[in-house]
């Protein structure tokens, strides 16, 4: 069995502007190469406070517990310093950056996940073998970072930086929100022949259908802020036809969480 590339052990999570609102309660999580991951749950269960948690952003803090990535504690690393290590995050409101081209943003991010410039020609070349793969136009690498795209088409620039950057660990973030059947499925597509390997994959979601495209290997259910069962691809078949209750009645927490 292959060494993990991510390791949650016992992990509590707080907001770092008011330390007393703890989070994420506790949650262990290995993540392996060529493995896909869903974390499911409610809202408000703690699911992208994890996923941000993970990627290192300052608005949380971990309490206790550690972020064992590639066997290297990084629980004290930086956002930047966990991005350049190999840690991709998509996010769920991808920001829009205006007058700052696809093409300028990819090249600067790139430099920063190598530690080198990339000459010019080697760069054009990978561009268009990511934009080819994702069946994606050139003139899309040309427009302002969502400046005036769609709901869709931002989350398929985010598939666009995931492929070129060539993440270790990719984290979606809710990936699937606000896209139509279509959009979903483009952006699915996208991230299936992105796949490689190597690298492991963790899918935030509320819902089961972006996972009708990209098939887990591991599903688990997230719960204030507690891994509370873990399954395969059936454990989201269930939870897309019964919805959270049957599960969070069975281990006794229907009242916690309504509460």
């Amino acid at each position: 069995m292959s060494d993990p590339i991510l390791e949650l052990r016992d992990l509590k999570v707080s907001i770092t502007e008011k330390p007393d609102i703890q989070i994420v309660k506790g949650v262990n999580l290995t993540i392996r190469p060529g493995e896909i991951h869903a974390l499911m749950g409610p809202n408000g269960s703690g699911k992208s406070t994890l996923a941000s948690t993970i990627a290192g952003s300052p608005t949380y803090t971990v309490n206790s517990g550690q972020v064992i990535y590639q066997g290297e504690d990084i629980t004290g690393m930086t956002a930047d310093e966990r991005a350049r290590k190999g840690i991709f995050l998509s996010f769920q409101y991808p920001t829009t950056i205006p007058g700052v081209t696809m093409v300028n943003l990819l090249r600067e991010a790139l430099k920063a996940r190598r530690g080198q410039e990339v000459p010019a020609r080697e760069f054009i070349q990978e561009l268009r073998e990511t934009l080819g793969r994702l069946k994606m136009s050139e003139d899309f690498a040309r427009r302002y970072v969502n400046d005036g795209f769609s709901g869709g088409e931002k989350k398929r620039a985010e598939i666009l930086q995931m492929g070129m950057l060539r993440p270790d660990l990719a984290i979606l973030d809710e990936t699937d929100s606000g896209l139509d059947v279509d959009a979903l499925r483009t952006v699915a597509e996208g991230v299936n022949a992105l796949r490689r390997p190597e690298m492991g994959i963790l899918i935030i979601t509320h819902y089961e259908r972006i996972l009708d495209y990209i098939n887990p290997d591991f599903v688990h259910v997230l719960v204030g802020g507690r891994v509370v069962k873990s399954g395969d691809f059936s454990l989201a078949k269930q939870i897309e036809t019964d919805g959270y209750d049957p599960i969070l009645k069975e281990l006794g927490l229907l009242q916690e969480v309504a509460s």
